[in-house]
């Protein structure tokens, strides 16, 4: 239940502050692809201190990274209220999101074990998802009301992921002993990135997480551009209420997958990948919030039913490989890789004038068309794995 709460404040208090920040950008008169920018160097933290945070979250009692990685949230918020430059803070909060996320997968697999860890996470992405329903609608309601009240809220529900940390037992590091030189935690990093990447089931998790992320952080920033283009508002919560039916969605598409597929029968989601993308494309060329909503919470419920048993499969496969800390940090480093690249064909895309209804269009086929090359893969590595082991 701690795990929970923290996670819960954590997420809650990122996805207000993107919509705060966001109004922020709005305020000081920036420019629209500035919006994309603005996650680019959230992710870009993840990607650069890849190597490190993993081994960070093995080495230390869990709890406690999680703790530090809030602290360091609340001060990247604390600029932001302060004044300063949006870009720095967010800079901040990315580098604390970067260690606090193979601290909190991470967790799960020391406090449950083998299909029970589907549920797991399934519990956890629920909490995840409730957070990002209530913070995103709670980022973009208050900032209409008034921008820096939406960044004082961040900051105090940041202080109470903190606190709320000291709850979760101090279990025992996952692995000690390890050199803290960066060269050789950079070459540690990169053997469980070789280790994980040869193993099929552990790539498949990899490539089709990292395809979901990406294509999630994009749809998000589509929203805040498709509503004044489709819809003729130009406030800053409809976006926010628009990304909540999708949070919605995942929540029941997690409780879905915890229930209807094990780490025996990952391959289940893929159908559910394939129809994001068919949803996505339907969902551009609409024109009145009511088909909007109804597609949303769709396209949420597949991304849940797709990205929970993925979670679970490379949980359960790096915990004995690499450690969980080291594969969560690996599968962050491939996310935050293809959210950067997604991020910046829309921000290009949004420079060079492609109208928006265009690019959700073409983004929506060409995710569907992704995920039917990945299941296809898959069906041919089951395939060869079956020939091996045939007498």
């Amino acid at each position: 239940m701690a795990v929970m709460v923290a996670q819960f404040l954590s997420a809650f208090g990122d996805n207000a502050l993107l919509f705060a920040t966001l109004a922020v950008l709005k305020q000081q008169f920036y420019p629209d692809w500035s919006q994309p920018v603005l996650q680019m160097v959230f992710v870009g933290a993840y990607i650069l201190f890849a190597p490190f945070v993993g081994q960070f979250a093995d080495s230390l009692a869990k709890g406690r990274v999680m703790m530090i990685a809030n602290a360091l949230k609340l001060f990247g918020a604390a600029v932001i209220c302060a004044g300063l430059n949006p870009f720095v803070g967010y800079t901040l909060v990315g580098i604390g999101a970067a260690a606090y996320s193979p601290a909190k997968y991470g967790i799960l697999g020391e406090l449950t074990t083998g299909d029970r860890l589907v549920k797991a996470n399934g519990l956890m992405e629920s909490s995840t998802i409730a957070a990002i329903l209530m913070g995103s609608v709670a980022g973009g309601v208050l900032a209409d009301w008034h921008i820096l009240a939406a960044l004082g809220v961040c900051v105090l529900v940041y202080g109470g992921a903190v606190a709320a940390n000291f709850l979760i037992p101090r279990l025992q590091p996952a692995r000690t002993g390890l050199s803290w030189h960066p060269g050789k935690m950079v070459a540690h990093f990169s053997l469980a990135c070789r280790t994980l990447w040869h193993m099929g089931e552990t790539r498949f998790s990899l490539v089709g997480t990292s395809m979901f992320w990406g294509a999630g952080v994009t749809l998000r920033f589509l929203l805040v551009l498709w509503v004044p283009v489709a819809l003729g508002l130009t406030d800053n919560a409809t976006p926010t209420y628009l990304n909540a039916m999708v949070a919605i969605g995942i929540v029941a598409g997690a409780g879905a997958a915890a229930r209807l597929v094990t780490l025996k029968t990952v391959a289940r989601c893929m159908p559910a990948g394939v129809l994001i993308g068919v949803g996505v494309a339907f969902f551009a060329v609409q024109h009145s919030l009511l088909p909007a909503y109804v597609l949303l919470m769709v396209i949420g419920m597949l991304g849940g039913f797709f990205v929970v048993p993925l979670n679970a499969l490379l949980q359960d496969r790096g915990k004995h490989t690499v450690g969980a800390g080291n594969a969560i940090a690996v599968q962050n480093l491939g996310e935050n890789i293809a959210m950067l690249l997604m991020l910046g064909l829309y921000s290009l895309a949004v420079k060079v004038g492609v109208p928006v209804i265009g690019i959700g269009v073409g983004f929506g086929v060409l995710f569907a068309v992704a995920i039917c090359g990945l299941w296809m893969w898959k069906r041919g590595q089951d395939k060869k794995a079956r020939q091996r082991t045939a007498p």
